[in-house]
């Protein structure tokens, strides 16, 4: 008679939760059908915003500008050399005024981000 109760295993299902839980899948449908209509929902969230991302920002545009990224698989990468050199002093800048208040790897992130933007655009001036 112990080894029937055993065998049998009973699933209780709290309606409180069942309720809360709900009330909230409602709550986040309900806001994410309130969204502007030019407001686009991404799949996937932004990475968190900290001192490499804001590096990382600077120098993929710098990149960019100097024709090393492109837009389109199939187009040539159009350069403007005066805005790449504006990111890199953006990037020189940050250096500058940083100097001191930066951890080890903050400070090698960023001068390695400043180094390959000055070769990369040697290479694109030349």
């Amino acid at each position: 008679m112990a080894e029937e109760k055993n065998q049998e295993k009973k699933i209780i299902i709290d309606e409180d939760w069942k309720n809360k839980a709900q009330k909230e899948k409602e709550t986040l449908k309900d806001k994410a059908e309130k969204k502007p209509a030019g407001e686009k929902q991404s799949p996937q969230s932004l990475p968190q915003g900290d001192f490499n991302a804001l590096v990382s920002l600077l120098a993929t545009q710098a990149f960019f500008a100097m024709g090393l990224i492109a837009a389109e698989n199939d187009k040539e990468p159009k350069k403007d050399l005066p805005l790449a050199k504006f990111h890199i002093d953006m990037l020189e800048a940050i250096e500058q005024k940083t100097k001191g208040n930066l951890t080890e790897q903050e400070q090698k992130f960023l001068s390695g981000a400043i180094s390959q933007l000055r070769m990369g655009f040697v290479n694109a001036a030349g």
